[in-house]
């Protein structure tokens, strides 16, 4: 994120402790961020799913209740589990219309065992993040974050018309119009704090213009009592899932998979965003992040509620705006939002909301979720490969959504499984991927112990990628000198470990005209060569000798990358040559 004048310095990094004052200071301003979405979600959810008022009031109330445990979670580093950062959360408004579908077909319990599988699918997306990192990619996640945008919006126009019997047609549109108006108004307009309280102002906004409608229901507010649990509804899981659940397994393990993905793009902004000097980006604390997510998968299927999804925004705005990206804010965030979940008085007063604001919010928020998801894809690349699985997997998605097509050319079970937009651009995408993947140059493999016993093995493997290549004696040895220093800083810290067997190394050859992508695969406690390389840049020391194989691999490679995830490190070397 780019500075800007409302930004100031970061004065307390993720692992540096701050004032227990300034911890609930700032905790409690992240906690009015994510307050207002964290139950309009939910409530929207809810009330578009047929369920009565007591679910209502008790998925609000677990649903603030786990988003609080699961910020404070993590900003934690339990294992595997946990960002060590701030990381601010509420319900996934990617999963409302799935969630609406769900229970509205098949009932709560279903929703519940399609929860629990699901989680189970996110933490193992988070442990096995390495090798599918090529499957799932952002153009797929970016394509199905716009088809999920587009699935949830007619939901949204219901809410908009969602009026007490009495009340006239057209305080609807007035109603939601408003809302939207001030909201562009104030987020054009408005700067620092205040662009941030927009959906606030936004929602004050349309209930103010709902009140001489009689839309307003202040009979909640009243009867509502202060302090207090709401009663628990009838709670359930299905354990023996019926055709219903495995029709509606697909879409929702599809869209659990880029909640993922998302998460993960969300775990890079924080990251970059939380530190005084650029660092290099270490997944392992992006996995424990998708970790915890599938916590609180698990956490909403007991009490029949949204999933908790990260949301970087927000996240990297409270840090701009205070300086502290100290991750027990995380913590500070989590006891004010759990505390106020027992005000039933505060809750009551957002569950009376009109149904036209909550659709007009629900509105530029997917308009928002759907740019995002252009955006998704463009900074990934937009090269003539990837424009081609956007726009079949977006035309199919659009085109296919509940078409009778399906219905006919599958019957009607398989048929209703494969009609769902989001299922059919995620498949799309997908299957696309893998199919470009397969076409790409053949790959070269080659497996051997980090050693330096390996050298003469990896040098033969780089002379003869040189060799098909037909590259010059100049370009050659330039291929053989990276692999070479490259092996040489993967031992730097490797050296001192003990045991009998080495670990093992794959490097992965992807010859090209000019280019050749080498991919270093190991098991090393090193730290990120990235931030070697960078520190080497500002330091203006005589090189020591354990400097002297990062100032060569800097010097003969193009480009180098270097991603730690738990349990394998996968360092990409990039090497321009010539005939």
């Amino acid at each position: 994120m780019s500075a800007t004048d409302a930004e100031q310095p970061i004065l307390f990094e993720p692992e540096e402790a701050c004032p227990h004052s300034a911890t609930l200071i700032v905790g409690f301003q992240g906690a009015l961020l994510i307050l207002a979405p964290m139950v309009l979600n939910v409530a929207i959810a809810i009330r578009a799913s047929g369920l009565d008022e007591s679910y209502l009031a008790w998925s609000v109330f677990a649903g603030m209740l786990i988003c609080g445990g699961i910020t404070a979670l993590q900003g934690m580093q339990l294992g595997r589990f946990g960002a060590g950062h701030v990381v601010l959360s509420w319900p996934a408004a990617m999963f409302i219309a799935i969630m609406v579908s769900v229970i509205t077909t098949a009932g709560p319990a279903t929703f519940a065992s399609l929860m629990i599988v699901c989680s189970v699918i996110q933490v193992a997306l988070a442990w096995w993040l390495a090798p599918l990192r090529r499957i799932i990619t952002p153009t797929v996640a970016g394509t199905v974050t716009m088809l999920v945008a587009i699935s949830v919006l007619p939901i949204a126009f219901e809410a908009v018309l969602d009026l007490p019997a009495d009340a006239p047609a057209v305080a609807g549109p007035a109603i939601a119009g408003v809302t939207l108006l001030v909201s562009v108004i104030v987020m054009l307009r408005a700067s620092g704090r205040w662009r941030l309280v927009a959906p606030f102002i936004s929602i004050l906004a349309g209930c103010a213009v709902a009140a001489p409608f009689g839309v307003l229901d202040a009979d909640r507010i009243v009867s509502a009592p202060w302090f207090g649990i709401p009663p628990v509804p009838d709670l359930g899981v299905d354990l023996t899932p019926g055709k219903e659940f495995w029709a509606l397994l697909p879409p929702f393990a599809i869209l659990t998979l880029v909640l993922g993905i998302k998460t993960i793009s969300d775990g890079v902004a924080i990251q970059q965003g939380s530190r005084r000097r650029p660092r290099a980006i270490d997944f392992r604390q992006v996995q424990g992040m998708v970790s915890v997510n599938g916590i609180g998968m698990l956490l909403a299927a007991f009490t029949v509620t949204l999933p908790t999804m990260a949301i970087s925004s927000l996240s990297v705005s409270l840090v701009n705006l205070t300086g502290v990206a100290a991750r027990r804010v995380g913590i500070g965030v989590a006891v004010v939002v759990i505390v106020l979940a027992f005000f039933a008085k505060f809750t009551a007063v957002l569950l009376t909301i009109p149904g036209p604001v909550l659709g007009a919010y629900l509105i530029l928020a997917m308009g928002i979720l759907f740019v995002g998801g252009c955006q998704t894809i463009v900074r990934d690349g937009l090269d003539p490969q990837r424009m081609v699985v956007v726009a079949l997997a977006t035309a199919l998605g659009f085109g296919l959504h509940g078409h009778p097509t399906l219905l006919h050319l599958f019957g009607s079970e398989l048929g209703v499984l494969l009609s769902n937009g989001v299922t059919i651009g995620a498949v799309v995408s997908i299957g696309m991927t893998l199919l470009f993947e397969a076409m790409r140059p053949r790959r070269a493999r080659l497996e051997v112990s980090l050693d330096m016993a390996s050298l003469p093995a990896i040098d033969g493997f780089l002379v003869r990628i040189a060799t098909g290549l037909g590259w010059n004696e100049a370009s050659t040895s330039r291929l053989r000198s990276a692999g070479e220093e490259t092996l040489a800083t993967l031992l730097l810290e490797g050296d001192s470990t003990d045991g009998s067997e080495r670990p093992r190394l794959v490097v992965v050859a992807r010859p090209q005209a000019t280019t050749v992508d080498l991919e270093f695969v190991a098991t090393t406690s090193q730290e990120n060569i990235e931030d070697q390389l960078a520190f080497l840049s500002d330091e203006a020391a005589l090189p020591s000798y354990a400097d002297l194989s990062l100032r060569l691999l800097r010097y003969h490679a193009s480009a180098v990358r270097h991603q730690k995830f738990h349990g394998v490190d996968i360092v990409t070397v990039q090497v321009e040559g010539s005939a």
